[in-house]
């Protein structure tokens, strides 16, 4: 059996050694959920809900040994990682909710009565990204659960130690063996599984849109179900008229969180030509002021990057010719480091502009008015999130429709709720995630025809 060593970021120290599921393993598990769903859709929807109430107790008792994992795991701090634990808590809470009011609909027909079911699609496969494993685990695993079906979960080989946590507590809790089942392995080989199963009828992938492209061609194999969150190059788009000392005190963090490690990164901040030097001004003592240092230290607000080979894919987007702006901290040493970085590029096709950095780097540029903002945001293959500032509603309003993403927020950098739908536009992802629909999407719907003459 193949092992993996799991290295904290932040030291370059193994943390973990763990084994591989391999094929074969994957097969069983896959068998034993299908096993596990014929009685786990028939457990009443009250009982569905406790059982899930239980499980975002256990996670809220174990909260902070979650976080710490995630720390040692991931590298990140030590405030983001309670926050993400505590989101996996709410998402199941939320889920918690829904088995009793998966709700059906009566529609009036001739002769009888028509009603329509809800019904779980089965085994669900959950393939998780390194950059935030422990909610997207949740948004994926929560509302397929609430609804049904029984979930096999494969986190990424960089980060799986909060994944393997969460199924133990799910067995602490009371769910039944089997029904919540993680899957350590490579991409290639459980991912690649859960695609060809033929008894895995839904795959939820976050990742790359590279990735994202070969798990829908090989679903489309077997019509089988897929929501996929892809990458992200969105903009943080700033007017003149937008208070620009909070726009630029907030911009940082709109994008050097999780060191950039987020599809919804602002990345591309779009500022109106009539203030952009002063935003500039503003800015850069915004970008030094960010805290980079030990992710476990409680003032940390940015720590390393996930791999050596990561931090090298980053640093190639900066190229002899890059006009850099300023950068933040640079941390020497051990760790996988990179500083806080502002470039200002000079043509639209500068690859820092065109592609996912998934890094501490953001491109600032200007524009001219509304109309030049929407064409630089809307430039680009993604759509996933984005901000826009400005003090003027109508103008918020008008330009919120016309940015192409699934996920704006004015004023504010806030992209996710776990009571709002979340998901992307054009390359960003096909279906949306969380929210009050969430479940409908581990569901088939089914229309009953009773006659009545």
């Amino acid at each position: 059996m193949t092992t993996t060593q799991v290295v904290n970021p932040a030291t370059e120290q193994v943390v973990a050694t763990l084994e591989l599921v391999g094929a074969a393993e994957t097969d069983a598990a896959i068998e034993r959920a299908q096993r596990a769903a014929v009685s786990w859709r028939e457990v009443a929807p009250g009982d569905r809900a406790r059982l899930l109430r239980r499980f975002a107790e256990a996670v809220d008792a174990n909260l902070e040994q979650l976080a710490q994992l995630e720390v040692a795991n991931a590298g990140h701090t030590i405030g983001n990682a309670r926050w993400e634990a505590g989101n996996v808590r709410d998402v199941l809470h939320f889920a918690a909710g829904i088995p009793e009011r998966l709700l059906g609909n009566q529609i009036p027909v001739a002769g009888g009565v028509d009603i329509t079911f809800h019904e779980p699609l089965g085994v669900v496969g959950v393939i998780v990204p390194w950059n935030f494993p422990m909610p997207i685990a949740a948004w994926g695993f929560g509302p397929a659960l609430a609804a049904g079906n029984t979930v096999v979960l494969k986190p990424a080989e960089l980060t799986p130690l909060t994944a393997i946590r969460l199924g133990e507590l799910a067995l602490e809790a009371g769910l039944p063996a089997d029904v919540f089942q993680v899957l350590p392995g490579k991409g290639s080989v459980v991912g690649q599984r859960f695609v060809t199963h033929p008894a895995v009828r839904k795959v939820v992938f976050t990742g790359s849109t590279e990735v994202g492209k070969q798990i829908m061609a090989g679903c489309a194999q077997q019509v089988k179900r897929v929501t996929l969150e892809l990458g992200g190059k969105s903009a943080n788009i700033v007017f003149a008229d937008a208070d620009l000392e909070r726009a630029a005190a907030t911009a940082p963090y709109g994008v050097f969180d999780n060191a950039g490690q987020d599809c919804c990164a602002r990345s591309r901040i779009l500022v109106q030509r009539s203030v952009f030097d002063r935003f500039l001004e503003l800015l850069e003592p915004a970008v030094r002021g960010v805290q980079v240092g030990d992710p476990g230290a409680e003032s940390t607000e940015m720590g390393p990057l996930i791999s050596a080979a990561h931090r090298a894919r980053v640093a190639s987007f900066i190229e002899p010719s890059t006009k850099v702006a300023f950068t933040g901290t640079q941390i020497d040493g051990p760790g996988f480091w990179y500083p806080p970085t502002v470039v200002l590029p000079d043509a639209p096709a500068d690859r820092v502009l065109t592609e996912e950095v998934f890094g501490p780097v953001v491109a600032v540029v200007p524009f001219e008015d509304e109309a030049d903002a929407l064409r630089i945001a809307n430039d680009t293959e993604y759509g996933l999130s984005g901000s826009i500032w400005t003090n003027d509603v109508g103008r918020a309003l008008r330009v919120s429709r016309g940015v192409e993403a699934g996920n704006l927020s004015v004023n504010s950098h806030s992209s996710v709720r776990y009571w709002t739908p979340f998901g992307g536009f054009k390359q960003s992802g096909l279906g949306r995630e969380l929210g009050p629909d969430a479940a409908l999407a581990f569901t088939e719907t089914k229309n009953v025809f009773i006659a009545t003459n």
